[in-house]
């Protein structure tokens, strides 16, 4: 049965494997762990949670991925958001080396669940960062070594100019750093493919079910329109579709709008000879493109981004200016699919973690990071129901300020900031 046939824009969806439709929640149920939101973190979280023997209900609003997990650029990367000397500046050198091993063990999460529920999701290794500006290249070359000599990792390896044009056919890059521990795949797939893994070891889990009120307590009652769950724990995984659901937390993030296309298939000449190793390519713009070729040798590129919920009136258009300064050969290539996604950040660009009085976890605000880091929180989730809060409490021990202005003026003041960092962008 088709995934969801009816929304051929985002390539993800119109290339997705079979999937049976889940129920929606009807009446009352209990369970040992709620999960709310069906996407990576959720979706991840569940499948540790049934691996441990515990009853699992989880509530999704539209479909398993409709979210940023099924719209992304499928980037898995090394690390967080932020370089390392800022995470040592902020959490210390011990909790610093702490993250780092576990950004580590999040990219291991995936190779290890593809391979063991031989999930089909077209993995390929190497994430390529290309340098868009001569000052980049000191600071990229400096945290590969800080991270090889104090760290141990080897990963990182520096490309100059004409390197990363062997690399990559465009003249819009001036070095760049290779992560031979990163990858890329087709996200969608690989989230139904954990879904149906959790969903094999007992997983309940329930589309079209939005959630409306969580009673936090002992027990928990998540209620939807059409019934509700009762549960000693509440996971939640909603990130950028927090909305009003939990307001204390709201501020804290700040959703924004992504943009992506899927050109019309290259065929083989032309796709490799754009990127001549297949790997994933993101750049240092702070308003970032990224990028990568499909198993059926479509570019799948993203660019721009926009902090309205209304839908831009041509999405091809829009992201088709950024493809072409990136490979003006392009020019005479159609374009198939177009589509925007919501992912919600955070003021110092890390994933913010933490509780919900005694009995609820939360995740959010990956920041643009989330394809590695959401598998890791959700294992982290699953061991802190399981009473080892440990390592879940390293990541809710980093400090995070609420966005200025508040749910009302964030936006305004985001838009300014945004500006001024595109400005730098072009110089």
């Amino acid at each position: 049965m088709p995934y969801n046939s009816h929304n051929s824009a985002i390539y993800y969806t119109a290339t997705a494997n079979s999937y049976p439709p889940c129920p929606i929640l009807e009446g009352e149920r209990e369970a040992d762990v709620c999960v709310v939101g069906g996407g990576f973190s959720g979706v991840s979280a569940a499948l540790d949670l049934s691996e441990r023997g515990y009853r699992v209900a989880l509530m999704e609003s539209s479909r398993l991925g409709f979210g940023a997990s099924g719209r992304n650029g499928g980037q898995i990367g090394s690390g967080l958001r932020a370089g390392i000397g800022e995470i040592e500046r902020l959490a210390g050198r011990e909790n610093a080396r702490l993250l780092w091993e576990m950004c580590q063990e999040a990219k291991a999460i995936i190779a290890e669940r593809v391979n063991r529920h031989g999930i089909d999701c077209d993995y390929k290794p190497g994430n390529l960062l290309a340098a868009t500006r001569e000052r980049f290249l000191p600071g990229l070359a400096a945290e590969a070594e800080y991270l090889s000599k104090h760290y141990g990792y080897d990963g990182y390896r520096m490309l100059s100019r004409q390197q990363i044009r062997d690399e990559v056919a465009t003249e819009a890059y001036c070095g760049g750093r290779l992560d031979t521990g990163g990858g890329h795949f087709h996200p969608l797939n690989y989230l139904l493919g954990v879904a149906d893994a959790a969903r094999s070891l007992g997983a309940k889990m329930f589309e079209n079910s939005e959630v409306l009120e969580i009673r936090w307590g002992d027990p928990c009652i998540v209620r939807t329109a059409g019934g509700q769950v009762r549960a000693r724990y509440v996971l939640l995984c909603v990130n950028a579709y927090l909305d009003d659901l939990v307001p204390r937390i709201g501020g804290k993030i700040m959703p924004i709008i992504n943009h992506v296309l899927a050109t019309a298939p290259l065929g083989e000449e032309l796709a490799s000879g754009l990127i001549r190793n297949d790997y994933c390519v993101h750049s240092t713009k702070f308003v970032v493109d990224y990028y990568k070729l499909s198993a059926d040798r479509r570019l799948l590129f993203g660019g721009g981004e926009t902090y309205s919920d209304r839908e831009l009136p041509d999405i091809k258009s829009f992201v088709r200016r950024y493809m072409l300064a990136v490979f003006p050969q392009l020019q005479n290539v159609g374009v198939d699919h177009a589509w925007s996604g919501r992912l919600a950040i955070t003021m110092n660009r890390l994933p913010h973690f933490g509780r919900i009085g005694r009995h609820g976890f939360f995740v959010q605000g990956f920041s643009g990071h989330g394809v590695a880091l959401t598998q890791l929180a959700g294992r982290l989730m699953a061991e802190a129901v399981a009473g080892d809060a440990e390592r879940f409490d390293i990541f809710a021990k980093l400090k995070h300020r609420s966005f200025p202005g508040g749910t009302v003026l964030r936006k305004p003041l985001l838009v300014l900031g945004m500006l001024y960092y595109a400005l730098r962008d072009r110089f």
